[in-house]
């Protein structure tokens, strides 16, 4: 893979939103009627940790973490454009924001994702998710499948 750069930003920024924006209509395609319940959940402003990954100075993929809990950090917006995937980008966003949420004291990371994204749910599980009871808003929805990792086995940064 030629060339990719991830950068650490906020929530506003243009090629966050960029993305968000094509993650939103993939989504709204694969969850159907149930888009818009899921939807009320995943508003970005109350993020302030966000991922863009670039290829070539192109912007490919994000992902995002938000407070959960004072020990969790919840994995949010984690996208990576269709012509781009299957190369490794998501693991490697991932790995960047479970080391952030590590810098900022979290021992855990916790996301939410469908039955209807299988890709997102091997992803989580080939690196170390486990499948756990809903929480919050997604208890008792049949659709959501919730996962958990702990922290405790990341080795810290050495600007590596």
């Amino acid at each position: 893979m030629s060339d990719l750069k991830l950068i650490r930003t906020h929530s506003a920024h243009t090629d966050f939103m960029q993305l968000v924006a094509l993650l939103d209509q993939e989504l709204a395609v694969r969850d159907g009627d149930e888009h818009s319940f899921y939807a009320q959940f995943n508003k970005v402003d109350a993020i302030k940790e966000v991922i863009v990954a670039y290829q070539n100075e192109i912007p490919v993929a994000c992902g995002a973490i938000k407070a959960f809990s004072k020990t969790a950090a919840e994995v949010k917006r984690m996208f990576v454009h269709p012509d781009y995937r299957n190369q490794g980008i998501a693991i490697k966003i991932l790995a960047e924001l479970e080391q952030w949420a590590k810098e900022l004291g979290y021992s855990e990371c916790v996301l939410e994702t469908g039955k209807k994204q299988p890709e997102a749910i091997a992803l989580y599980q080939k690196v170390g998710y486990q499948v756990t009871p809903n929480y919050g808003q997604y208890v008792g929805v049949d659709n959501s499948v919730c996962m958990a990792k702990p922290l405790s086995n990341l080795l810290p940064d050495n600007n590596s």
